[in-house]
């Protein structure tokens, strides 16, 4: 995959670079800012490089129109904030203002361009719209940086199409998202765990066939958690459940047995009668959830089990919570098996989305994980093994 370094001499060079700056905002303030400061290496060496640096991102779903709530002015001010100067903010994206600004970039200034997908070619499916949009921004800047990894498993303008119009090269954040993913998964040093949580088992159909072929260990939590157990045969009460998928798990669970996996799932669950942040929780076994009652989080004898495998394990990747984290009553399970990554000496892929927001909310330090990645979709479609449109673009 092209590096920065093949771009040769960025002194004075106009760099477009595509960063992935999709926050949660709480009206016009900022409430996780791990995403911009994910980006801050590359836009840092560029700037170091004496190039005017002229960056793209998204935020939010505007659906190709114009609308003032997903502006990325408080992207701007933050981003402002972390490099210590000023960031200058276009009106538009292609418009006059975005090519006079851009027009008077000095080496070593950033410029921010609104939100590209105010633009609906942005993500067209007519290859022609979405090229003509990139033609455009391709007269804003001489050469491309692809840095924003939540993105790279769209085919889109600002991702796919402009690639192709300019010099390109991956950024410092994706070729670290793909050498830590691809070290998680295509020769992972033994045991390798994988625990997967989250809602639903038809998120994760495909990381499940993918790494039933790959992992020692699979640690199933999460509301997807009951699929499984009721494809035991067991009762969930007024659990999440996908009775759609009840055959398809029942396939991964006898795979599991013919490969060797330990397929290890909750032996009891934290249930209440509603899902509510006041809601009385309850421990009961896993064979024992109340018909009126469901489960929000594993155990406390599933969060030793999940402990222990973690810590047996030489590589874990861990994608979806165990509960509903944002509830504290409720948090137990996905803060256990985050302290047992953060703890332990496995090398740790955290694979983005609500995974990286838990490790956040429960205030761990982010340093002590081998790599928390930035991308939900991306990180889950790597661990599917599918080739993502924005990084194929980048390889020779």
């Amino acid at each position: 995959m092209r590096t920065i370094e093949s771009l040769g001499d960025l002194k004075g060079k106009r760099v477009l670079v595509r960063s992935d700056f999709n926050v949660p905002l709480d009206g016009d303030k900022i409430t996780d800012d791990g995403r911009i400061r994910a980006a801050l290496p590359t836009l840092q060496k560029l700037l170091d490089e004496g190039a005017k640096v002229i960056v793209m991102a998204h935020l939010g779903r505007p659906k190709g129109e114009v609308k003032p709530e997903f502006s990325l002015a408080p992207v701007a001010k933050r981003l402002g904030e972390l490099v210590d100067a000023p960031v200058k903010l276009a009106k538009d994206i292609t418009g006059e203002s975005a090519k006079e600004e851009a027009a008077n970039l000095e080496d070593g200034e950033i410029l921010l361009l609104e939100n590209v997908r105010f633009d609906p070619r942005e993500t067209s499916k007519d290859d022609a719209e979405r090229e003509e949009f990139a033609s455009e921004l391709a007269e804003l800047a001489d050469l491309f940086v692809s840095d924003g990894f939540g993105v790279v498993h769209r085919k889109q303008t600002s991702v796919y199409d402009i690639a192709q119009k300019l010099p390109s090269a991956s950024g410092l954040l994706v070729l670290k998202e793909i050498e830590s993913l691809s070290k998680a998964t295509d020769n992972p040093e033994r045991p390798y765990a994988v625990v997967l949580g989250g809602s639903k088992v038809s998120d994760k159909l495909g990381v499940i066939a993918n790494l039933l072929k790959k992992a020692d260990m699979l640690l199933i939590g999460g509301g997807m958690a009951f699929t499984f157990l009721k494809a035991q045969g067991l009762e969930v009460g007024k659990s999440l459940l996908e009775e759609d998928q009840l055959d398809t798990v029942k396939g991964y669970i006898e795979e599991a047995k013919e490969r060797g996996v330990d397929l290890v799932l909750p032996v009891d669950v934290v249930v209440a009668p509603e899902f509510a942040k006041d809601a009385t929780p309850t421990v009961v076994a896993a064979d024992e959830i109340p018909a009126d009652q469901m489960g929000l989080d594993i155990g406390p004898k599933s969060q030793e089990l999940y402990v222990s495998k973690i810590a047996a394990a030489k590589t874990v990747a861990w994608n979806g919570p165990m509960g509903v984290f944002e509830f504290p009553a409720f948090a137990g399970g996905t803060k256990a098996v985050a302290g047992a990554l953060s703890e332990g000496d496995a090398f740790s892929v955290v694979g983005g989305g609500d995974s990286a927001a838990a490790v956040r909310l429960l205030d761990f330090d982010e340093s002590t994980f081998s790599h928390i990645s930035t991308g939900g979709g991306a990180s889950l479609e790597l661990l599917e093994g599918k080739t993502l449109p924005g990084i194929a673009v980048l390889e020779d």
